[in-house]
């Protein structure tokens, strides 16, 4: 198969879809590779890099959608790359169509077939290959929020860890998945006083066994959030349902209730954001005030950590992008039903149960899909 890996033309996006070592295996396993020059540069990948190990070097995007069977990336294409997508053609990355009809609808009309990172389980009903960036999206939480909170920025002034004298910034994480425990995990470390709230007490429970009251945990009810809330210096949201839009855990009508300069960070922003007052911000203009509340919603996060987040990823994508390559993507997805769990689009139709009733999109079964 031929693999191609474009440059991410997203807004300050400096990921990369493949590192020179997948690229490295993919070659190994008998496939031909095709990155399109600078492609890893954000990351700190030169074109050399890719070229020893074997992948071959093209002049621009266009090249790489035209010859290649299967296009590895990042982020979701954007309209200009949705355009080049042809029927036939495998696409790999993340796409969090449900809060984005216009690129579910260009998918459809493109005749390809599209497997979601995000989508993707595994046999612990975890979400592999969304789990590294939630890792590091939940670890960059509290210190972009941290520095969404001094007084230049906007923010209360508050200093994270206090001072002697002088009490420490309280944090509110809402969802004890792995983004908020990351989260947790940064912000009780920086000195934060940290609450966690969460719908299952089997994970408050591990939660508390784990921190061992280095933070609070609460069962989370939307008089418990609204309380909480109104104290907070720092909110961050980190709700996910698999393949679904995030439900909006905090109203507008909430803000004048909170702290002047109080600040929320919302890690859901890709599945359209937790907060009702959220909109998709980028590392250029991170920030912005509704109500005399500073909200950051940066819609990559791990992409201010590029490259850190580009070797994380492709850890963790490399023995499905394999699988895919060696068997064909039908074949895959027949012999692994949590890869087959991935298949959002296939051949003008949807094959994601969550995106079509957030879209109200008819859908038919990833199964059905394979065995056409």
């Amino acid at each position: 198969m031929r693999i191609g890996c474009p440059k991410e033309i997203k807004a300050q996006e400096f990921r990369v879809g493949l590192t020179p070592n997948s690229a490295r295996e993919a070659i190994v396993h008998g496939h031909e590779v095709l990155v399109e020059t600078g492609a890893g540069d954000g990351a700190g990948f030169a074109d050399d890099d890719y070229i020893q190990a074997g992948a071959r070097i093209a002049p621009d995007a266009g090249t790489v959608f035209a010859e290649a069977d299967m296009i590895v990336k990042v982020k979701e294409p954007q309209a200009a790359e949705r355009a080049m997508l042809r029927p036939g053609q495998l696409l790999f990355t993340y796409l969090h169509l449900a809060p984005d009809p216009d690129q579910t609808r260009d998918l459809l009309a493109s005749g390809c077939t599209a497997i979601a990172y995000e989508t993707v389980t595994d046999a612990a009903g975890g979400l592999p290959l969304l789990a590294p960036m939630s890792e590091v999206a939940g670890r960059l939480a509290p210190q972009v929020g941290a520095w969404t909170l001094q007084k230049a920025n906007g923010g209360r002034g508050v200093l994270m860890g206090g001072v002697p004298g002088v009490g420490p910034a309280r944090v509110v994480v809402i969802g004890g998945g792995v983004v908020g425990t990351h989260a947790a995990r940064i912000a009780a470390g920086m000195g934060a006083d940290v609450t966690v709230l969460d719908r299952s007490l089997p994970r408050l429970r591990y939660l508390d066994d784990v921190f061992g009251g280095a933070l609070r945990t609460r069962y989370s009810t939307a008089g418990t959030t609204a309380e909480l809330i109104e104290e907070a210096d720092m909110v961050i949201g980190a709700v996910l349902i698999p393949g679904a839009a995030a439900p909006k855990l905090v109203s507008r009508a909430q803000l004048a209730r909170m702290k002047p300069g109080a600040v929320l960070v919302d890690v859901a922003i890709d599945q359209g954001g937790c907060f009702e007052t959220s909109k998709a911000t980028t590392h250029a203009d991170p920030i912005y005030e509704v109500d005399g509340i500073m909200h950051y919603c940066v819609a990559n996060m791990p992409g201010a950590v590029a490259r850190t987040s580009t070797i994380a990823l492709g850890n963790a994508t490399l023995p499905f992008l394999l699988a895919l390559a060696d068997k064909g993507w039908r074949q895959a997805c027949a012999d692994d039903p949590h890869l087959m769990e991935g298949l959002n689009v296939h051949a003008g139709q949807l094959t994601s149960y969550p995106v079509g009733k957030a879209l109200g999109i008819d859908v038919i079964s990833p199964a059905l899909a394979i065995k056409g």
